[in-house]
């Protein structure tokens, strides 16, 4: 990627560092495939006594791709993605789910090198609208996010950020909340040989006038095995172990402590990933 790609990239690998892989459930996920190139994905998840289960397919001819996922509540999701329509850069994404009548959307997706575009618009008579861009280059970024719902004529969503991205820092700061909350994050690549880096995230909230504050970190012990850690202001301290045990195939073991109440069990959660 050579432009500043969607909003959603301004902060993004602060968050994967800080938050991505976490877990304190159980979670295993089995993906194979047909003999006409489908994939199939079978997951399940335990939290506490509920098991949530979900079966998804994904069909790809060409440019493009249809996913049907369903899941324990009797829900069906079909997605239908074209990439590359019209012109580079262009993507085109369909998706509702039965039998909810009003989750169909619409969506629009553009990369260019100077800027990234996402536009949906839901598939019903009064729909919520939302734009999101970001304009600039890979080191420097602006972007915002909004969302209109055009039943009320009022905004449910308006957002704003920043990224500055140079060989070995990024740094990040978004407004969200309709200008509520300011956060600001950085990841460092402190060794890029094995995959260290570090990484902050400030969030203030202007109501309530209260701040959070999480810092963690990341080693590849070896080019299979990862491990993280983070903390808090709040004392709620996490560490995980991911190993690849085979390609694509992932174990993750992850553990959550609260440092302020010790005397309390920890919690682990496991999360398997298979794929041949």
């Amino acid at each position: 990627m050579v432009g500043p790609g969607l909003y959603t990239e301004i902060g993004k690998k602060a968050r994967d560092l800080l938050y991505r892989d976490y877990q304190t459930d159980h979670k295993f996920t089995l993906t194979t495939y047909t003999a006409n190139n489908v994939a199939i994905t079978a997951t399940s998840t335990k939290k506490a006594d509920l098991i949530i289960g979900e079966i998804q397919s994904q069909i790809k001819n060409k440019n493009i791709t249809v996913d049907v996922k369903a899941n324990s509540n009797s829900n069906v999701i079909t997605t239908v993605t074209v990439d590359q329509i019209a012109t580079p850069g262009l993507k085109t994404i369909l998706s509702f789910a039965v039998p909810d009548q009003r989750s169909g959307k619409f969506e629009l997706q553009y990369l260019h090198d100077y800027a990234g575009v996402n536009a949906s618009i839901g598939l019903t008579a009064n729909p919520v609208v939302n734009l999101s861009a970001a304009f600039g280059t890979k080191a420097l970024a602006l972007g915002a996010d909004v969302s209109l719902d055009t039943a009320t004529g009022n905004f449910t969503k308006y957002n704003a950020g920043l990224s500055v991205t140079n060989e070995d820092l990024i740094a990040s700061l978004n407004l969200n909340n309709k200008g509520d909350s300011l956060t600001a994050s950085y990841y460092h690549t402190v060794n890029t040989l094995s995959n260290t880096a570090v990484g902050a995230e400030l969030t203030r909230s202007f109501s309530s006038n209260e701040n959070s504050l999480t810092f963690g970190a990341q080693h590849a012990l070896d080019p299979l095995t990862l491990v993280k850690a983070r903390i808090n202001n709040s004392g709620k301290a996490s560490a995980l172990l991911q190993h690849e045990w085979r390609p694509k195939s992932l174990v993750t073991i992850s553990a959550e402590v609260d440092t302020k109440t010790i005397e309390k069990s920890s919690k682990v959660g496991i999360a398997v990933v298979l794929k041949p």
